[in-house]
């Protein structure tokens, strides 16, 4: 049904497409862009795409970018100066497409397995936890725990189950720009508020050699002025062959990208962060470190790097060598083990304020699908009290009634709390197990649920 359905738009991105020079990607001569002098990969082209998007009026300009930004990263750093703002960990609901042609599973091919995918989430949580044995770990002074998990979907946009892994079979299509834009994404892609949408393929024709790229949030600017603009495309677009880590699953990889760290990258793009370099090649260094990446703890550096194999000063009048460990850096996978404080200040900002970005950390699709009906169940048959909770949340059934279990979710959709229910003490919950907020209960009994929706004080 799917190869039906893309079939016009093929012929329409081949008409549209015809004359072009392939020697062009996202309107920048390929020679131009900046490519690893011993693999010949280009590591990203998140700056070429966005600048693309803005010139064809899909994407702000980066100064209106950055001045509606700036005031909201200041909030969170006196925040963090202060030591008032919490420490909540906020979960991103992941959906990754692996788009093939009907290979069989495998990691030699771009039909890639589960544990594939499932390591490259791993390696997310590692780098985006700063987690303490592991690669993603460093002890710098200013590297940041980002306080980010990513989860694998459950819930698909039917209401169904998943694991989070989309396989889809788009026929021998040859991945370049055009039909990734117009056919592969818009085709693919799933609920942008509730969904992080990834994208596995094997890149063709003018995006051969290129690791990835992402879509660079947006404002929440004036309609018609600029923002927030829709977008079927939205998300972080990998080739498989830089996708997962070797560490944990074998299979075929480019030379020095096996780590997982394309990915970490983009998704850095993705949530608002920029080159390490700045993408200008200048040592200025100002208060708001515009000539760079706006993050004056990352240190002056005028050019990237694919190797971390001596200590480099690309702006030696200014302190501090080049950071080639940062992920938003070009280094080799190996290299990359850090964000900074204020690379962290920029992302809460935008996931706090964004469009299609805000949405993401309420969305409840990393929870268990509700696999029975609250069909046979009366009104009145379960309850649940007080609402607001002081102390307990008591939970009440008719006579009759048997009570099997109960889950517990908060407003991200997190499981906080699960019981058996085998005695009348399991029908009292404290508080204490629960902390402040909204939450929502599930009560299972032999017929089926019943649904409530609770605030603790």
């Amino acid at each position: 049904m799917i190869k039906n359905l893309i079939s016009f738009s093929l012929l329409l991105t081949a008409i549209l497409s015809y004359g072009q020079s392939t020697d062009l990607l996202f309107g920048k001569n390929k020679n131009e862009y900046k490519t690893n002098p011993k693999t010949g990969l280009i590591r990203c082209a998140t700056d070429e795409y966005t600048k693309l998007l803005q010139q064809n009026s899909r994407k702000e300009s980066k100064e209106q970018f950055e001045n509606w930004l700036a005031p909201k990263v200041e909030e969170i750093k006196k925040l963090q100066e202060m030591n008032v703002s919490k420490k909540v960990v906020v979960t991103i609901p992941v959906v990754v497409h692996v788009i093939h042609s009907g290979q069989p599973v495998s990691n030699t091919g771009r039909n890639i397995t589960d544990e594939r995918v499932l390591s490259q989430i791993t390696v997310l949580n590692q780098d985006f936890r700063r987690m303490l044995g592991t690669p993603g770990y460093n002890n710098n002074p200013i590297g940041a725990d980002i306080e980010i998990e990513f989860c694998m979907a459950k819930v698909n946009p039917a209401g169904g189950v998943t694991n989070g892994i989309d396989r889809v079979d788009l026929g021998n299509i040859i991945w370049n720009e055009s039909n990734v834009e117009n056919v592969l994404k818009p085709q693919t892609i799933w609920d942008p508020t509730q969904y992080f949408n990834i994208w596995v393929c094997q890149f063709g024709g003018d995006l051969n050699n290129v690791l990835g790229y992402a879509e660079f949030p947006e404002s929440s600017g004036l309609a018609g002025l600029f923002g927030p603009y829709s977008s079927t495309t939205d998300g972080v677009i990998i080739d498989w062959r830089a996708f997962g880590s070797n560490d944990y699953v074998g299979g075929t990889y480019f030379s020095d990208i096996d780590k997982g760290r394309t990915a970490t990258h983009e998704i850095g793009h993705a949530f608002g962060l920029r080159h390490i370099w700045g993408d200008n090649a200048s040592c200025t260094v100002n208060s708001t470190d515009s000539f760079k990446d706006y993050c004056p703890d990352t240190p002056a550096q005028n050019t990237e790097h694919y190797d971390c194999l001596v200590a480099y000063d690309t702006c030696p009048s200014n302190l501090g060598n080049d950071m080639t460990e940062n992920y938003m850096d070009y280094s080799n996978d190996t290299c990359m083990n850090i964000f900074t404080q204020n690379q962290k200040s920029r992302i809460l900002a935008v996931l706090q304020n964004s469009p299609r970005r805000a949405t993401l950390t309420s969305s409840t699709v990393c929870s268990d699908p509700l696999s029975v009906n609250e069909a046979g169940i009366s009104n009145n048959e379960i309850s649940i009290y007080p609402n607001p909770v002081k102390d307990y949340l008591n939970i009440f059934a008719k006579k009759g009634t048997k009570l099997i279990r109960y889950a517990v979710y908060n407003a991200l959709g997190q499981e906080v709390l699960k019981n058996e229910i085998k005695s009348d003490s399991d029908l009292k919950i404290s508080k204490e197990k629960l902390g402040t907020g909204y939450f929502m209960i599930i009560v299972y009994t032999e017929k089926g649920f019943k649904t409530f929706k609770f605030i603790v004080e």
